[in-house]
């Protein structure tokens, strides 16, 4: 039974908030006095001076003029404002205490009251409204015999649940948002008295109450299922693994080995991300791997080279082993970026699907490499240059800290800069882009010539971690790799949406998963079905939200 003792009307809500109004009301008009000749005028001769260069019908003395007599005003007004600092902080740690110490006894709390108690009144009268509509349909249902009648008293007792449940949930949202109110009235105060300079905590503190009043259990297992549903199935590897193989799966050396592992398809899933963010895709991303280990290979290898390309013998063995790393480096980034460029100009030229620029790209690259190597595997490169470039520190693998600084670049390329802007843009809505003055082609083709030049790090930083070893055939099925990380990361083939932080999350599952299952012993083509069953949830998910905005 609910305790309608504590319901609080709004009067008597009112009432207990007045007297912390009023305290507080009384500090902040003392520090808004101490303002009106401080911070006031500081912001004020601000705004002055920037509108003042900005202002295209003054003159550039005009101008000056203006921006000196503001700067002038700015000083005195600085100068009061740091007069009266000490005054404001010891009047906003003053009602800050006051807050702290009342507001949650002396208001907050008994909102809180209020509201549980009005929700389980709510939910009492709920239950007894279905309870009559429930005996008031099988009372009339009793008097009828005419199937037509049956069936139309059975369609009214449905809408008169529906409607008894949306008053029910609209009264539950009233009440939700009576509590979310109260919570935020007092960092309204806090926000005048701090100019909205929140301390750490207080930010903090709202985001948390921010998102317990936005939560939704359905919306949040609708969005994140997938990701419990694959932390579960490592969880059970975790318990599997050693029963079955007798090891321990979560361990320091594996965490390292998965990440190590991962460092390179990271910068792979990078690169296709921005074109799935364009509605685009790349199937020769395993192609460009493979031409890339070669053509990494050979440059990197110590002597003349075991096969050969177009029948001629490379030999890079005379130039010192760091400057024949860089130079297999920017080959590797030439080459992946011309093909991918190529790619990219028919899709932004002529408005080619990706998946057919791209597959042309997949074929041409593997029938020319395959064709110039003969398929041959060419040999280990220098031993000193994966020491040199990747080394590792104690445990600890380098190459790590290149996945990261290529994560932190595309992050900031994506999200500061206008180009990536621009791409957002471009994915949502090529033809409103356009419209707002976004060259589509530019941006279609940026997005192919970055992705290439992440391939070729890449290709390169996988050359090194496997100390070479290249092929033609080296890479198959990394393009599905780096797409499905994608999806499954959020990266939505819809167009427009996605995060840098959902292509990490993305490949760093699938890399676990697929060490995982390595160690477990399961065979390398049952792998292909789990990866298959998750692709195909990640997707659906992905156009079922898509469905649901449209």
């Amino acid at each position: 039974m609910a305790d309608k003792s504590k319901i609080l009307s709004a009067d008597a809500e009112a009432a207990l908030l007045k007297p912390i109004d009023e305290y507080v009301g009384k500090i902040q008009s003392q520090i808004d006095a101490l303002r009106v000749d401080g911070s006031d005028k500081v912001q004020s001769y601000k705004n002055q001076i920037a509108i003042a260069k900005e202002d295209k019908n003054l003159s550039k003395d005009e101008r000056a003029k203006a921006v000196a007599a503001a700067k002038s005003g700015l000083e005195k007004a600085k100068s009061v404002e740091a007069a009266n600092k000490d005054k404001v902080s010891k009047l906003i740690a003053e009602a800050e205490k006051y807050l702290s110490e009342n507001y949650n006894s002396k208001y907050y709390d008994k909102v809180v009251a209020s509201c549980e108690a009005e929700k389980a009144a709510e939910n009492e009268a709920y239950e007894k409204v279905r309870a009559t509509i429930k005996t008031e349909h099988e009372q009339t249902l009793a008097k009828l015999s005419a199937a037509d009648e049956i069936k139309d008293e059975k369609y009214v007792y449905k809408n008169r649940l529906f409607d008894a449940q949306m008053s029910h949930e609209s009264r539950l949202q009233e009440i939700k948002d009576r509590k979310h109110d109260a919570f935020a009235h007092k960092f309204h105060l806090i926000d005048l008295l701090r100019m909205s300079k929140y301390t750490f905590g207080q930010k903090q503190a709202q985001k948390i109450e921010n998102y317990k009043y936005t939560f939704n259990t359905s919306q949040f297992l609708y969005k994140n299922g997938l990701y419990i549903v694959i932390i579960l199935i490592f969880i059970a590897l975790c318990i599997i693994t050693p029963i079955v193989k007798n090891t321990q799966l979560l361990t320091v050396t594996n965490i390292l080995n998965i990440l190590q592992q991962a460092s390179p398809r990271m910068f792979l899933a990078l690169g296709v991300a921005g074109l799935i963010l364009l509605t685009g895709t790349d199937l020769s991303i395993g192609r460009m791997v493979g031409m890339g280990m070669v053509t990494a290979t050979i440059i990197m290898h110590n002597g003349p080279n075991t096969g050969g390309v177009f029948g001629h013998i490379f030999d890079f063995s005379n130039i010192p082993a760091a400057p024949r790393a860089i130079l297999a480096l920017v080959a590797c980034v030439i080459l992946t970026t011309v093909f991918a460029s190529i790619a990219g100009f028919f899709m932004a030229k002529y408005k080619m699907h990706p998946f057919i620029s791209t597959m042309a790209n997949m074929l041409i690259i593997f029938g020319l490499v395959t064709y110039a190597t003969k398929g041959v595997s060419f040999g280990a490169i220098d031993s000193s240059i994966p020491t040199m470039f990747i080394p590792t520190f104690g445990s600890f693998p380098s190459i790590i800290l290149w996945a990261i600084v290529a994560i932190i670049v595309v992050w900031f390329i994506w999200n500061k800069t206008t180009f990536g802007k621009n791409l957002y843009a471009v994915g949502g809505n090529p033809e409103a882009a356009a419209v707002s003055g976004i060259s589509v082609f530019k941006v279609t083709l940026g997005a192919f010539i970055l992705a290439g030049i992440l391939y070729g790090f890449g290709s390169w930083l996988e050359c090194n971690r496997m100390v070479g070893s290249g092929s033609a055939a080296y890479g198959q099925g990394w393009d599905m790799d780096a797409i499905a990380a994608c999806v499954v990361g959020g990266v939505s083939f819809t167009g427009g949406i996605g995060k840098i932080s959902g292509v990490v999350t993305g490949v760093l599952i699938f890399t676990s998963l697929t060490y995982s299952l390595t160690i477990l012993g399961i065979d390398t083509n049952l792998q292909f079905i789990f990866e298959g069953i998750i692709i195909l949830a990640a997707v659906t998910l992905d156009c079922l939200k898509y469905v649901q905005k449209k």
